[in-house]
């Protein structure tokens, strides 16, 4: 409903570039040139200054865009207040997590989300952590689950629930019969790290750091970019790693994998993260409370 050129003018002007907010609306960048400029022409008048590959706001740009965060706000409560006398729970919407909370927590979560309310289209980015909170400041999605901390003060951030990480090696391997292992003793084996800007990596350093000596013995074997991956080269004997409880739970019906608790105990929060808006699309609220609601019944 509301104008194409004001919205195409809002993510440009929000992300101060063309090519991004090309991205996130799927358009091509000359259609989103285009798109500007039958809004200028409009006007009569330009909204942007164009120097050395960098735009900016001008004047009438600047006003423009506090409207339209006037607009799409009122839009979005006008959206709220049809559908709650409605009952209709429909729409679209972008959510990305991180990729061990995508292949392991996102599948029955939205699977029973969708049963309750089929009309709604989610749409699921997947990246690292990092990425995933990126998405968030740039408006690419509605919605992140990230397993990290998030240092932007700007964005909401809503514990979900917690999630322990292990220790994990093959079978015959050395610790494969403790109960219970020090970072310092598994640091004596080649370690297997996921790559930086994962939530998991950023969990484990922030761990290490507080471990005397423990970064100048880290004997990093491998990079790899999923959970999968890791499992995979510790299962082959190329290591040892440390890795979410969740992902381990086949391997270690199968036998092909041991769990060792470490000591201290190491665990992290799933959150939600999301951009602080007054109002929202009731279908994003729905979601919201569903997730919530998932968590309390999953939470260890």
């Amino acid at each position: 409903m509301a104008d194409r050129r004001l919205q195409v003018f809002h993510t440009v002007a929000r992300l101060l570039s063309f090519t991004k907010a090309a991205e996130v609306l799927h358009m091509t960048q000359p259609a989103v040139t285009f798109q500007v400029r039958q809004l200028e022409e409009h006007f009569n008048t330009r909204l942007f200054d164009r120097t050395h590959n960098r735009i900016s706001l001008t004047d009438a740009g600047k006003t423009v865009f506090t409207s339209a965060d006037r607009i799409f706000e009122l839009y979005s409560e006008m959206e709220n207040a049809v559908r709650e006398i409605t009952g209709e729970i429909s729409g679209a919407l972008a959510i990305g997590a991180s990729t061990t909370i995508a292949e392991y927590m996102l599948p029955t979560l939205l699977g029973d989300f969708k049963e309750r309310y089929p009309d709604v289209t989610i749409h699921l980015k997947v990246s690292n952590s990092e990425g995933i909170v990126s998405m968030v400041e740039n408006n690419t999605i509605d919605l992140g689950v990230v397993e990290a901390p998030v240092g932007n003060k700007n964005l909401v951030v809503e514990h979900c629930k917690r999630d322990q990480l292990f220790a994990i090696v093959p079978p015959g391997h050395p610790l494969s019969g403790s109960e219970m292992v020090t970072f310092e003793r598994l640091l004596e084996y080649p370690f297997i790290c996921r790559e930086e800007g994962s939530g998991t990596r950023e969990v484990i350093n922030d761990y290490l750091s507080l471990q005397q000596d423990c970064h100048s013995v880290l004997k990093v074997s491998m990079e790899l970019g999923s959970p999968e991956a890791v499992k995979g080269a510790v299962e082959a004997g190329m290591g040892v790693s440390v890795v979410s409880g969740a992902t381990i739970q086949k391997e270690l019906k199968l036998g092909t994998l041991v769990a060792l608790n470490l000591d201290p105990p190491l665990d992290r929060p799933f959150s939600f993260v999301h951009q602080k808006q007054k109002f929202r699309l009731r279908v994003m609220e729905e979601l919201l409370e569903f997730a919530r609601a998932y968590c309390r019944e999953h939470d260890d």
